[in-house]
């Protein structure tokens, strides 16, 4: 068997970095046979600079929105934006899938293996067939009213079967998952829950601070978004909890939870997570979406709270119309660049391995172990192992 052998200036192996002396070891094919001394490794050995890694996970995106780039302008708040997505997305649809196919190059060319994919429809599902890299489908259900709930279930899971049924071929899986808490009423989180077993259930968590607003005091901009929409909100009745408190055991009998951009949590939310956590729900993750957030609310996520709290923290791009790339090292860059405590290895470890559990991918992807195959990363032009603007990441395998 012929054998491939990378060496760099750091090998991070998905929970550890590790130094100049040892060689990662593959076979053709990318799968992991060793990490060795560099002076047990042999001869034919690939001389890198920079960090080797392994591929990075996306943990959330929305593919089917790759056509928007650029559609929707910065810092409009989260209401406005989701008006402008929900009014503004239709274009015509081989326009929507070549954008699809060159945002998932994109994905591909800045190091990333693995994506949890927000779909509201199947215009993903002829690129993912093409097996590019692995996914997560979560099938996203909404509907405020409780009068449509059976039929945006029915819809929703119409699509969920469209995926569900390519998922042995294309080594995917897929779920039926909500969307946001202001967005599922009641009667339709009844319908939902039956498919949370066993998968991991991701959802759009305290993006704004009018999330909390809503399920306190029935008040704020969310009341102003039903009313632009025409959606008649007579029968909500707040919680007079946070938005995370009021919801959070309801995700109950998912093996995983994905808490996606978390910008507005609070330490009393984190709190009750972890008392409920494994009880209620099943682990937890904390997904940072930094440059959607910026370009929507322009704001920042609790990290250092969520670190004080050992949180487990994954990382993920959102989607086009919010980003002005789908980049995890892009997202990486701009923690670095807020957040500058936070060191290299613990970044590359939200990114990988973190990542990988958080999608129930560990078993192959996430870190350097024999007989998985995570993709082989390197990033360049860093500056005492931090990343900068000019730093680069490349797939090599």
């Amino acid at each position: 068997m012929a054998y491939k052998k990378f060496q760099a200036d750091y090998l991070f192996t998905g929970t550890a970095m590790l130094g100049a002396d040892n060689v990662l070891i593959t076979d053709e094919a990318g799968v992991i046979q060793e990490i060795v001394p560099a002076a047990e490794a042999g001869g034919d050995i690939q001389q890198l600079p920079g960090i080797l890694t392994p591929g990075f996970v996306n943990c959330h995106c929305h593919l089917e929105l790759s056509h928007m780039k650029g559609l929707i302008p910065e810092h409009t708040g989260l209401v406005d934006f989701v008006f402008k997505v929900v009014t503004q997305r239709h274009f015509a649809e081989d326009e929507i899938l070549q954008a699809i196919a060159n945002a998932e190059t994109e994905m591909l060319a800045n190091g990333i293996v693995a994506t949890g994919d927000i779909c509201n429809n199947t215009l993903t599902l002829q690129q993912k067939l093409q097996q590019q890299m692995a996914y997560y489908n979560f099938v996203e259900v909404s509907g405020w009213l409780p009068s449509v709930a059976n039929n945006r279930f029915e819809n929703s899971r119409t699509i969920y079967h469209a995926f569900a049924a390519a998922d042995e071929r294309i080594n995917a899986r897929t779920t039926l998952v909500p969307h946001a808490p202001y967005s599922v009423s009641d009667e339709l989180w009844h319908y939902i829950q039956p498919f949370f077993a066993g998968k991991t259930v991701s959802i759009h968590n305290q993006e704004t601070a009018f999330e909390d607003e809503l399920f306190l005091s029935n008040s704020g901009d969310f009341v102003r978004m039903y009313d632009m929409m025409k959606i008649n909100h007579a029968h909500f009745k707040p919680t007079g909890l946070s938005s995370l408190r009021s919801y959070f055991t309801r995700l109950q009998p998912a093996q995983s939870v994905l808490l996606v951009h978390n910008t507005f949590t609070k330490a009393a939310d984190i709190d009750f997570v972890q008392r409920n956590e494994g009880n209620t729900a099943g682990e937890v993750f904390f997904c940072l979406c930094i440059n959607a957030n910026l370009y929507i609310e322009n704001a920042l996520p609790p990290v250092r709270l969520l670190r004080e709290h050992n949180c487990r923290i994954v990382l993920g791009t959102d989607s086009l119309a919010s980003n002005h790339s789908l980049s995890i090292l892009d997202e990486m860059k701009t923690l670095s660049k807020h957040f500058p405590g936070i060191e290299t290895e613990t970044l590359l470890q939200w990114a990988t391995i973190n990542g990988a559990h958080a999608l129930q991918m560990q078993d192959s992807l996430g870190s350097f172990e024999r007989g998985k195959k995570p993709g082989v990363v390197l990033i360049c032009n860093t500056y005492n192992e931090l990343f900068t603007n000019k730093t680069t990441a490349t797939l090599l395998l």
